[in-house]
């Protein structure tokens, strides 16, 4: 077996004394950032030294970042040099600006690729988007990395993409987790026969029937656990026991809302630093849940590992990859006078992930209702108008009634 390089078998002692030389630098870095430097005036970068040491420090939450880069847009004062000396700009929804780079696995996509077996020989069929997000462009520096071809497919035009997959002969997918089940059955209607043997999938869960179905195509399917403010986090290998966290990130696991880190083993919010010279984010909370897993991967690789994705802290839900946040649920009620209440459903057909969208009206219709929950949630979903009154009084305005077992 070979490994990406000789930080993924370090011993627990190696890893320590290195985190004790790097930390303190990064620390160093990010408080000559305009936006740490009020953060950590009272921080001796010298004295964080572990992840203990680091649990002293406050938590920044992607909350304020948006109101940070509002008041100092692009980036808020939290990159250690200008906008105009990174590569791109992107933008997520919120908004929120994020920089990137193209040097060598800037954003630590490879060592994920090369563990799903992907390198030279490879042509990727890259389905992330390209637009705006950084998604794309994530992976697209991470095939370059381990010495892959590049096929910048985007999203959609399902057709072409199988054209495309058949005629430049596409090896590996890298996209969401369902969208390949969309190329694959369209390639069977059109009766053409795709070469894809390997899939590195992100954005959403990977449900494992959809992962067996792949199995059963010959395609082996492994998923990787990345943000676009952070890059990757954690990722599987073939062991498929557990997500290996990055070798150039700490992750700590939190009780929801705070930074005060959980007992081995339990459900919390994940934290993470990254040790990214151009964007040192430091505790920076994800809002997702997850918890430690004890041991270490059978594959060899010897950093800590995470269950991966185990919901939200708050109710903001995943679906066809893309983010649905309470405020989104919030700004439609506001966009109709007639909508009372309302409330997304997150919901499986067909290993499809499909939206509804439940709202308490007095009048409208669903076609007017239909194209505001496009134009305020940037997805397609169905409509079902439903009588004040009738929603659940459970708080929820996003229910994800999907099984993750």
């Amino acid at each position: 077996m070979t490994f990406f390089d000789k930080l993924e078998t370090r011993s627990a002692e190696e890893r320590a004394a290195d985190l004790a030389t790097l930390l303190p630098e990064q620390i160093a870095r990010a408080k000559s950032a305009p936006g740490f430097a009020a953060l950590f005036a009272d921080v001796d970068p010298a004295k964080i030294t572990s992840v203990e040491a680091l649990a002293s420090l406050p938590v920044l939450r992607k909350a304020d970042l948006s109101a940070a880069q509002a008041a100092q847009p692009p980036f808020g004062g939290f990159t250690v040099k200008p906008a105009h000396g990174f590569a791109h700009i992107f933008q997520s929804p919120g908004p929120i600006y994020e920089p990137g780079g193209v040097d060598h696995d800037w954003w630590r996509m490879g060592r994920f690729l090369h563990a799903a077996g992907v390198g030279p020989g490879d042509v990727v069929q890259n389905c992330f988007g390209y637009h705006l997000t950084p998604a794309g462009m994530i992976f697209e520096n991470g095939a370059r990395t381990v010495g892959a071809s590049v096929l910048p497919a985007g999203t959609g035009q399902t057709e072409l993409q199988v054209t495309a997959a058949r005629d430049v002969g596409a090896t590996t997918y890298a996209g969401t987790p369902d969208y390949l089940k969309v190329i694959l059955d369209k390639a069977e209607a059109m009766g053409v026969e795709l070469g894809f043997k390997k899939a590195a999938v992100g954005g959403g869960a990977l449900f494992p029937s959809l992962r067996q179905d792949y199995a059963d195509r010959g395609i082996s399917c492994l998923q990787c656990y990345a943000t676009a403010d952070l890059g990757n986090i954690a990722y599987e290998s073939a062991a498929m026991e557990g997500m290996i966290v990055d070798e150039q990130v700490i992750v700590e696991i939190v009780t929801p809302g705070t930074g005060t880190p959980v007992a081995p083993g339990e459900v919390g919010e994940v934290v993470v630093t990254t040790l990214n010279r151009d964007y040192p984010l430091i505790r920076f909370a994800t809002g997702d849940m997850s918890a430690v897993m004890p041991g270490q991967s059978p594959c060899g690789r010897t950093n800590m590992r995470i269950k991966g994705w185990m919901g939200r802290a708050d109710q903001t839900t995943k679906i066809k990859g893309m983010f649905v946040r309470p405020e989104q649920v919030a700004a439609l009620v506001d966009k109709h006078d007639e909508i009372v209440k309302a409330r997304v459903v997150a919901s499986r057909s067909g290993e499809m992930d499909v939206m509804t969208v439940r709202i308490e009206a007095n009048g409208g219709d669903e076609i007017t209702f239909a194209r505001s929950v496009v134009d305020v949630l940037k997805l397609k979903g169905s409509v079902d108008i439903v009588a004040p009154g009738t929603l659940p009084k459970d708080g929820l305005v996003i229910e994800d009634q999907r099984s993750y077992d």
